[in-house]
């Protein structure tokens, strides 16, 4: 029967690489302290014995873990690669480790996912948006651990947040959707119930048309969970009406090239016979033919700054209270103009 293998120490490692356990430890924690040679001759040891640093005991001692929880809707689209992976390097370079789950737009599993992450050592949460249980916000606040608010920013709420103003940043995508003379509306959005993102934006659309004397039949909406394929059915719904509609708003790329991939099926051209928008400025908003008219959110800036603002609160207690982004309303190939007919009647330009 082959020998147990033993763990390596701390003790095994300054033992083999000739220094004292102090060094050994200033090698893994601060290596800019350590002169060349030691180091790499310290690190050669510690590669070749395998050794790992006791991560509990090292949590123990400084009561804390250096580890932060996020938890996103979803991973099945892009809507938060960009910003949650700049969040992740932001946080590896200021040594902190990321954990991620995902709620699939559950508000009870994110409650479960909030609670394990806590009860293994999460020292801070990146949460998205501001919808939950307010019993929530007050478990956090009992269990002492920061919580930052992302993809969403309202100067009226008292959580810390980095983010940008979802209701402001569509309001001025429909502003330019007015301007090009649009005025039968459709809307593909998200889920309102439970998604504060969502609503925002749909509220940011009615806002625009509504505030401008626009006919409430004039403006349809249809509510969909996110997907290609859904954003492609409710487009169909909103063109089978008596009163089809010259441009489809959608709440975030995703639907909208579902639309796009269905208005093509069904022999429509685009921004010819229906224009369609979108909302992130994804990668797929480029690439899709025509490309989308949409609204660029800052995902890389507000994942750096959200990894930044959270590592603070963790370590200081303090916290700027809200960090409003800017978005950029992106004019692509799939928006177009509304020109008057001799008869009376509107066609796409």
């Amino acid at each position: 029967m082959p020998a147990k293998r033993t763990i390596p120490t701390l003790d095994d490692v300054a033992l083999a690489a000739g220094v004292s356990t102090a060094t050994v430890s200033r090698c893994l924690n601060a290596p800019e302290r350590v002169v060349k040679a030691t180091r790499d001759r310290v690190l050669t040891v510690v590669q070749t014995l395998g050794y790992t640093p006791n991560f509990g005991a090292r949590a123990m001692a400084a009561r804390r873990t250096s580890t932060i929880g996020a938890i996103i809707p979803t991973m099945n689209n892009a809507i938060f690669a960009r910003g949650l992976q700049a969040f992740q390097e932001q946080l590896h370079k200021r040594g902190y480790t990321l954990l991620v789950s995902s709620t699939s737009y559950r508000p009870e599993l994110e409650e479960e996912q909030i609670r394990a992450l806590i009860a293994r050592g999460a020292d801070g949460l990146l949460l998205i948006g501001y919808e939950r249980d307010p019993a929530i916000y007050d478990y956090l606040a009992t269990r002492d651990v920061p919580a930052l608010i992302a993809w969403a920013n309202e100067r009226d709420r008292p959580e810390p947040a980095i983010g940008f103003d979802n209701r402001a940043c569509m309001r001025a995508l429909a502003q330019t959707v007015w301007d090009y003379g649009h005025r039968q509306i459709g809307v593909i959005s998200a889920t309102t119930k439970g998604n504060d993102r969502a609503l925002r934006r749909v509220e940011g659309i009615r806002d625009t048309f509504l505030d401008r004397g626009l006919p409430p039949q004039n403006l349809s909406v249809v509510e969909t969970p996110y997907s290609i394929k859904n954003g492609g059915a409710a487009f169909a719904s909103l063109m089978a009406t008596a009163t089809p509609p010259t441009v489809v708003m959608c709440g975030n790329d995703v639907l909208a090239v579902g639309a796009i991939g269905r208005a093509q099926a069904m022999n429509l051209n685009i921004p010819e016979d229906v224009s369609i928008t979108g909302f992130d400025d994804i990668e797929l908003a480029r690439i899709v033919m025509p490309p989308l008219t949409t609204v660029r959110v800052p995902h890389q800036k507000m994942g750096r700054r959200s990894a930044d603002a959270l590592i603070d609160m963790v370590e200081t207690r303090t916290a700027t209270r809200f960090a409003a982004l800017k978005a950029k309303v992106k004019i692509r190939a799939s928006l177009g103009k509304i020109a008057t007919v001799a008869d009376g009647k509107t066609a796409q330009d």
